[in-house]
C-alpha cells in the first residue's frame, strides 16, 4: 500500500497538533466500485423506508410549525460545501457560522424531534446526498461550517480520499452523537484515519452491517 506525506497532514485540535500518513487516493476503479455501492444500496433504502420517511414528515408536520426538512451547510469532498439533509428535529433553524449543538435536555429540540433523534431516523434524508454525489454511505462525518476544530482535522481525512458518509467506523465504534470533549475529537479523528488507511469495499459493507444494529441502541440523550 502507497502512503502519501504532504502538508494536509498537518492540522490540530484546539491546542493538540495531529500528523498522519495516509494511504494513496482511491484508484478510478475504486471510485466507480465505492459510488456503485453507494447508489444500489441508497435506492434500495429509499424504497424500503419510503413509508417510514412519509410518517415521519407527517409527524413533524403535526407536531410543530416549520418546514419538515432542515437544510444546513457542511464541508464535503476537497473541501467543497454543501448542504445536508435531515428531518427538521427543533424548533427553530440555525445555519451559519455560530451553530449551537443538540446537548441533554435542549430545549429546542421538539418532542417528535427527540425520537427522531434517539433513533437516528432524523438523518434518512442523507439517502438523498449520496444519491446526489455529495456524501458517501460510509465515510468520515461531514464537519459543519461553525466546527471549525473538527473541521481543521477531518477536512484532510478525507480531502482527495472520500465523500463524508452517512456512517463511519467511528460511530460504529461507540462514537455516536456530538463530540462533548477535544479527546472524543481526537479519538474520532484516529478512527476516521483508520478507515481511511484500510479502505476496501468490503470494510465498507461491513460498516453498514453493523450500523443497522448500531441503529438499534438509543442515541444519548
Amino acid at each position: 500500500m502507497r502512503f502519501v506525506f504532504g502538508r494536509q497532514n498537518f492540522s490540530s485540535i484546539g491546542p493538540v497538533p495531529s500528523v498522519a500518513m495516509q494511504r494513496a487516493p482511491l484508484t478510478r476503479r475504486e471510485r466507480l466500485a465505492k459510488r456503485a455501492c453507494d447508489i444500489v444500496l441508497a435506492m434500495t433504502a429509499l424504497v424500503l423506508l419510503a413509508p417510514l420517511m412519509l410518517m415521519t414528515a407527517l409527524a413533524i408536520k403535526l407536531d410543530s410549525v416549520g418546514p419538515v426538512i432542515f437544510r444546513q451547510r457542511r464541508t464535503g469532498f476537497d473541501g467543497r460545501k454543501f448542504f445536508i439533509y435531515k428531518f427538521r428535529i427543533l424548533s427553530m433553524i440555525e445555519d451559519g457560522t455560530q451553530i449551537v449543538q443538540t446537548r441533554g435536555k435542549d430545549l429546542r429540540v421538539t418532542g417528535v424531534g427527540r425520537m427522531l433523534g434517539q433513533s437516528s431516523i432524523d438523518e434518512l434524508p442523507q439517502l438523498f446526498n449520496v444519491l446526489k454525489g455529495e456524501m458517501s454511505l460510509v465515510g468520515p462525518p461531514p464537519p459543519d461550517i461553525a466546527d471549525g476544530d473538527r473541521a481543521a482535522v477531518s477536512s484532510f481525512a478525507h480531502l482527495r480520499h472520500f465523500k463524508p458518509g452517512m456512517t463511519g467506523w467511528a460511530r460504529v465504534n461507540g462514537l455516536r452523537g456530538e463530540a462533548q470533549t477535544i479527546e472524543d475529537m481526537q479519538k474520532r479523528t484516529e478512527l476516521d484515519l483508520w478507515y481511511v488507511n484500510n479502505w476496501s469495499l468490503m470494510l465498507d459493507l461491513k460498516i453498514i452491517w453493523r450500523t443497522c444494529f448500531e441503529l438499534k441502541q438509543p442515541r444519548a440523550s
